[in-house]
């Protein structure tokens, strides 16, 4: 085995795409069970980072580790190919559409940017030893999958759960459209904080409730964060089981929580003086003056008003805020949107009229103070929704839109029952998404752009009603796409598919693009491997696994369009990673010069040593990076092939089919470390299949450093290279070897894919069918033996302490320099003894005498092992001569006249009169 992986891993990928490794792997497995996994796609669209290398390097160990449990496996990985981000990469470089290019021509701009960045990450991704279907992805742009999207629509839609409606929905101003609830992130911002009154109509109704008080001056007082939202208000909310208070405050009277009245005080700076008490519920109905609109405006109740902060009394304007919009439909209120889709309030607006939304603040607080309704105006910063894209503020505004409704048809009943027949990795997964989906509210489908799948409807030019045969229509659009390409719809009219173009128009939008991957599920399955679809049906998966941002994205789109066709969760468990920080816990920044590039990682240390470090994180939290981690993992990584190394090296030349010692024959440490090897494997198996990767990590490193380069491999050497080539003693230990590195080489394969793969073809014996199609080794059963394993290694353990102070103290070199005296009793010297003169080899000392302990005995060090046995442990250097062949110090080197540098056992090694040494334990 030669190092060097930046060098040689590329010559190794070379040679697997000569080979055709992914399809012999799949070739020599076709007859197993399935394992399905449904590889989340990457948005076409720049360069991977590191978070690309743990999530595709995570996948590619599950996949792997599948075929290990006896498993066929594919991984057929896909991309996200539609959506704004490409289109703004194409204006960038062609102008918006009609600007110089029609949008058919636009189109195909997006869709060549997009196969170009394919081209760029499918490379990034191949080196990092990523096994996989490469030559055959799935892509969202792709004929098949693009009509497969409109066929899931259809059963979406014959099942009830497509509605429209004319709802406020995330809007990004500079991506002119709607956003998906996983396009939105929240940061801190600075906005307006005023308090409004609202003078309340002095009515009968309002005499009922404040008697003699409704006659003076009365203001209902709201608090807003969106001074530009209030053009729009139609009600003001109160929350029925809250108790109200009318205050009295400078010659008027405010209407306010009255858990509120004392921070309030504070906050306006005013006294205020509690008058009488009501319950929220008796405020229902009542009215109040729009603060400089001509209208009349209703307090309604909603159990959404909390007295977290501001008033008690929230300013309602369904157009603008989900919650708003649903006690506006239990009231009845107008949904007045007066925002235009760029931004700018549309003619008839009292005050902003003509005017952008993010000038509209300062001309609303203006007309509120100059009509005397501002009682007080600050500056608040707090969490607001941003466009993930542009990292712009967003407002909510209601347009005409498609929804997945959650309710309709029961889809959030269905959805949350199916969170809980998933497996959830880690488990917190599963509260965190049900809570997600018990919350949300309907998902908006439709999107105003140009590259994307049609939402290939037809509407009644005057109900807004879908055409009555719709799914049908769908499915005739999708097998024209699937021939003839998404033009097939955008150049279409409602005649060329037999539908009334008087009664009927086309839907201009789009589709949301995490419809498109949320129906990866389906699509992906008839687009490249249509055998596995049965009845129309793509098989369940039985993994998904993305970062934990995903709960909120790919994961729930996924889930809700599966349950809405077919009544079941896409995945029968979900594996969430999660995200790269430095290791100060930071989020990688070029700014911050953390950035830690997968492509560099790969030019210099290789893409094993990656590997490892993904493997040995725990990906359940933050997973921090730096060159300083990477180097400690390079370390490691070495340890463990120079591990390898020396179990290859120690086979070269032997032959398992004619050389293997049986079980029986086994020197007893030789079927002992057979034994432990089985019971490390049955351990890292389970870790596998618990996906606990840092747990395998852990054991095999330790297994390495420990187990056998720290015991076993380093008493194997004087039975390696001193007794006879074909002696039962040194087939033993190689037998031993050759199970132990048939084992080592798969448990490895999952992570360290090049080293493992490098170590399957130097391996003795037939390696026809690639390692990565293997199955966990099937070790011999041997016999536990009569020596205590877990007591000689406590003992071995304290004679090290007691040879590593002489040779602290400059008396000995190695152990081979000194003799040891071991004081016992009982059944620990029992077992001592039961070795002989072969204990020595345990030790890897010249001597081992075993005496009787006493209170009086000399010895360096005393120990009590775990069993209560009382040990003592001497130890002094040699007086003896060494011999130059096994470097053991005896009283017999010098004696034999034809050998004088040799010690017996040497000289029956060498001597062609004698059977040669013999070994029973060691």
């Amino acid at each position: 085995m030669q190092a060097n992986l930046a060098r040689r891993e590329p010559e190794m990928l070379a040679r697997w795409q000569h080979e055709n490794l992914y399809a012999a792997v799949q070739a020599a497995t076709a007859r197993r069970e399935p394992f399905w996994f449904v590889d989340g796609p990457p948005y076409a669209n720049g360069d991977i980072h590191i978070g690309h290398a743990v999530n595709k390097v995570l996948k590619d160990i599950v996949v792997k580790a599948a075929r290990l449990d006896g498993h066929r496996a594919t991984f057929t990985p896909g991309w996200d190919c539609h959506g704004l981000p490409i289109e703004l990469q194409v204006e960038k470089k062609h102008g918006k559409v009609g600007e110089k290019l029609d949008a058919p021509a636009f189109r195909a701009q997006c869709r060549r940017y997009a196969t170009e960045q394919i081209d760029r990450q499918r490379e990034d991704f191949k080196r990092l030893g990523v096994l996989a279907d490469w030559d055959t992805p799935y892509l969202t742009m792709q004929p098949a999958f693009e009509a497969e999207q409109l066929r899931s629509l259809a059963r979406i839609v014959e099942n009830g759960h497509v509605v429209r409606g004319f709802k406020p929905v995330h809007w990004c101003l500079d991506c002119g459209s709607s956003l998906a609830e996983a396009e939105v992130e929240y940061q801190d911002k600075d906005s307006h904080s005023i308090y409004v009154k609202f003078a309340a109509v002095a009515d009968e109704a309002l005499r009922r409730v404040f008697g003699e008080h409704a006659d003076g001056p009365l203001h209902f007082l709201i608090w807003t964060t969106t001074p530009w939202t209030l053009p729009a208000n139609r009600a003001i909310a109160v929350g029925p089981e809250l108790t109200y208070a009318l205050v009295r405050a400078a010659g008027e009277y405010l209407v306010v929580a009255a858990d509120l009245v004392d921070p309030l005080a504070e906050v306006l700076d005013l006294a205020l003086e509690a008058v009488t008490t009501v319950a929220g519920s008796a405020l229902e109905h009542l009215k109040a003056c729009h603060p400089f609109a001509d209208r009349e405006v209703p307090v309604v109740l909603g159990d959404h008003v909390t007295l977290d902060a501001g008033t008690g009394l929230v300013h309602t304007a369904p157009a603008h805020g989900q919650e708003d919009y649903a006690v506006g439909q239990r009231y009845g209120l107008p949904v007045d949107n007066p925002v235009a889709a760029n931004g700018v309030f549309i003619d008839g607006t009292p005050v902003v009229a003509g005017q952008h939304v993010r000038k509209a603040d300062a001309l609303v607080i203006d007309a509120l103070n100059a009509g005397g309704q501002l009682l007080r105006h600050a500056s608040i910063r707090h969490s607001y929704p941003h466009c993930w894209r542009h990292k712009t503020p967003l407002i909510f505004r209601a347009t005409p839109q498609w929804f997945v409704s959650m309710d309709a048809n029961g889809l959030r009943d269905a959805a949350v029952e199916a969170i809980g027949r998933t497996r959830w990795i880690p488990g917190w997964g599963e509260s965190r998404i049900r809570d997600m989906v018990a919350g949300r509210p309907d998902w908006c489908i439709s999107r105003q752009r140009y590259w994307g799948v049609p939402l290939a409807l037809f509407v009644d030019r005057t109900t807004q009603d879908m055409h009555p045969q719709t799914a049908q229509l769908l499915r005739q659009v999708a097998d024209r796409v699937e021939q003839e390409g998404l033009e097939a719809w955008f150049g279409s009219a409602p005649g060329d598919w037999g539908v009334d173009a008087g009664r009927y128009e086309k839907c201009p939008d789009t589709l949301d693009v995490w419809f498109d991957s949320g129906v990866v599920h389906q699509c992906a399955f008839r687009s490249v491997a249509p055998d596995a679809v049965i009845d129309g049906q793509a098989p369940q998966a039985d993994i998904y696994l993305e970062g934990s941002d995903q709960h909120r994205g790919w994961f729930q789109s996924s889930l809700l369009t599966s349950v809405a066709m077919q009544g079941r969760a896409p995945y029968k468990a979900v594996l969430t990673h999660g995200f790269t920080v430095d290791e100060q816990g930071r989020k990688m920044s070029k700014s911050l010069g953390n950035v830690v590039a997968p492509q560099q990682v790969t030019k210099t240390l290789g893409a094993d040593v990656l590997r490892l470090w993904v493997a040995a994180s725990d990906y359940s939290g933050e997973i921090a990076i730096s060159e300083k981690l990477l180097a400690r993992m390079a370390d490691a990584y070495r340890r463990i092939r120079n591990t390898a190394r020396y179990l290859l090296g120690n086979l070269h030349g032997f032959d398992p089919a004619r050389q293997m010692v049986p079980p029986e024959q086994l020197l007893a440490v030789d079927a002992w470390a057979i034994a432990e090897a089985a019971r490390l494997q049955d351990e890292l198996r389970e870790a596998y299949g618990r996906r606990e990767f840092h747990v395998v990590y852990h054991k095999l490193h330790n297994y390495c450093v420990v187990d056998l380069g720290g015991r076993y491999l380093d008493l194997l050497k004087d039975r390696l290279y001193t007794m006879r080539r074909d002696s039962v003693g040194r087939r033993s230990a190689q037998t031993a070897l050759f199970h132990i590195a048939e084992a080592l080489v798969r448990w490895i394969a999952p992570v360290l894919s090049f080293t493992a793969d490098e170590i399957w073809r130097a391996l003795p014996g037939d390696r026809g069918t690639p390692v990565f199609a293997q199955r966990w080794h099937v070790f011999p059963s041997v016999a536990s033996g009569s020596l205590d394993w877990g007591v000689l290694c406590e003992v071995r353990e304290a004679v090290k302490k007691v040879l590593e102070d002489l040779r602290a103290a400059g008396k000995i070199g190695s152990g081979l320099n000194a003799q040891v005296v071991l004081h016992a009793d009982g059944e620990l010297a029992a077992l001592l003894n039961r070795a002989g003169d072969e204990l020595r080899f345990w030790f890897i000392t010249s001597e081992v005498q075993v005496r009787p302990i006493s209170p009086d005995a000399d010895v360096a060090a005393r120990f009590t092992l775990e069993n209560g046995a009382a040990l003592g442990v001497d130890a002094r250097p040699s007086p003896h001569g060494r011999c130059e062949r096994c470097w053991h110090q005896r009283p017999e080197v010098g004696q034999n006249a034809v050998h004088p540098t040799l010690c017996d056992r040497c000289i029956d090694n060498i001597s062609d009169e004698r059977d040669g040494e013999r070994r029973v334990y060691f």
